[in-house]
């Protein structure tokens, strides 16, 4: 489980910029055409709510492929906090450009700020524990890669990336493979090094796995109890991931137990965007 960075993006930024603009300009901004094409201007944007800012890549993106004459100020960087009212960037360049790129680069900003928001509130209710809180596959189509950047920026990690970096097998593979020892065994066959973690409903499962050699182990819904009877037993030889209904009421507890990991699809799937506006000036 390894964290993306910016540098891990370059081609991803550009293209998720592309799409945006392509999808919200089209054949031309016919409203912007209202504005003499030679006409400059000035413009801020603001956040109305406290926010942890993620996302300057992509404004960046958005503006430098809608044209290269516009320049961003930016006043925060990604991971820091903005308060209500507090600027966040500056723009100066041709007022068609600054009104057309708005939408797509304010999309991006407000959905990642949200999603780094969301993970530093709970980052916050563990942070003196050894625990780490992970993502999910549970991301908005095509936007999956930005999510997990912004995850990172809020404190949180990042599980795996998709469905060929790690495996992670659940009860119908299991089911189909044969049994939690057939199903790690072929893991280990088919692509050696890659982590295989597998999803147990039982403590009898979990020895299943430890057993079989599964590097990581995730205790789907198992109480509290049960989980620090799993860390008991797991002795380090694998690591351990909580999993499944977990929310800020029951995530500190969790943590307690003593599990390596705790994944929340929340982090990404459940987020309210922030708040933000974009205040033009000539």
């Amino acid at each position: 489980m390894q964290n993306l960075t910016l540098a891990d993006l370059t081609t991803e930024i550009e293209a998720n910029a592309r799409r945006a603009l392509a999808e919200d300009i089209g054949g031309g901004d016919i409203t912007a055409q209202l504005i003499p094409a030679e006409r400059m201007a000035h413009a801020t944007v603001i956040t109305r709510e406290s926010a942890i800012i993620c996302g300057t890549a992509w404004v960046d993106a958005v503006f430098r492929q809608l044209d290269p004459r516009v320049a961003v100020h930016w006043q925060v960087r990604d991971g820091e906090r903005a308060s209500p009212n507090q600027a966040l960037f500056h723009l100066e360049g041709p007022a068609r450009a600054l009104l057309s790129g708005e939408r797509s680069a304010l999309n991006f900003l407000q959905t990642l700020s949200a999603v780094a928001t969301r993970c530093q509130h709970y980052a916050d209710l563990v942070q003196d524990t050894a625990v780490k809180l992970l993502d999910t596959r549970k991301t908005l189509p095509g936007l999956r890669l930005a999510q997990k950047y912004a995850v990172t920026q809020g404190g949180c990690h990042n599980h795996r990336i998709g469905l060929y970096d790690a495996f992670l097998i659940k009860e119908n593979h299991i089911a189909a493979c044969g049994g939690i020892a057939e199903a790690v065994q072929a893991a280990h066959r088919i692509a050696p090094g890659k982590p295989v973690e597998v999803e147990v409903e039982s403590l009898e499962e979990l020895r299943q796995a430890l057993e079989a050699g599964a590097d990581i182990v995730m205790l789907d819904e198992l109480t509290q109890d049960e989980m620090r009877q799993a860390v008991a037993i797991t002795q380090g030889r694998a690591k351990l991931e909580a999993s499944g209904g977990i929310n800020e009421s029951t995530l500190r507890a969790i943590a307690e137990t003593g599990v390596d990991y705790i994944s929340i699809g929340t982090l990404t799937k459940d987020v309210k965007a922030v708040d933000l506006s974009m205040r033009l000036s000539l």
